[in-house]
Order: C-alpha cells, then structure tokens, then sequence
C-alpha cells in the first residue's frame, strides 16, 4: 500500500525494508530525501531508527503506524507522524515539503 501511496503522489520509492536493521542499512545506502517509517517493527522501532539516521543531510522522516499516537506515547514528541488511515497523497506532500 505505502508504495502504490508514495508511486501516486509522483515519489520515486528507492528502497524497501522489512525491518529496523534493513531499513538503516537501506537510507544509509540509497541517501532518499524522504522516509516513510512504520514505528512498529519486527526487530524494533521505527522511533529508534529515526533516531539513527538524523543529522545533517539526513532525510524528512515520516513515522506511521496503525496505532495512534496517543496509544504511542511521548517518544513521537517533535516527529511528524500520521496514522496509516490519515496517509494521503496530499499529507504525504505536504510533510515532505513539496507543496
């Protein structure tokens, strides 16, 4: 669904992980200007590896879960983040600055 999301809104999806490790290894790898980060992954979070690839050049990290961010607590505190039923194209855009 992310990629069909992501492929409409004219994003170019360069990389795809299963889960925490994968998907460091992948932004370090591929440089994306943009992530789409579930915040609950197999082996770890989505909170944790957004934390992993922020600094300088590091892409717009966009955390997503089917939970919300009530039931997430305070580690979403200053991330972008949408539930899985709020992603839309033009939330997408919005949050990765291309409006």
């Amino acid at each position: 669904m992310a990629r069909r999301l992501l492929t409409a809104a004219g994003y170019q999806v360069i990389g795809e992980a299963v889960d925490a490790a994968g998907a460091v290894l992948a932004v370090r790898r591929s440089r994306p200007a943009f992530v789409l980060l579930d915040v609950l992954l197999p082996d770890g979070s989505g909170i944790e590896v957004a934390g992993q690839i922020e600094g300088p050049g590091a892409p717009v990290v966009l955390l997503t879960s089917s939970r919300s961010a009530g039931e997430l607590g305070p580690a979403l505190s200053g991330r972008a983040f949408l539930t899985k039923s709020e992603l839309t194209v033009e939330r997408l855009r919005g949050l990765a600055g291309d409006e």
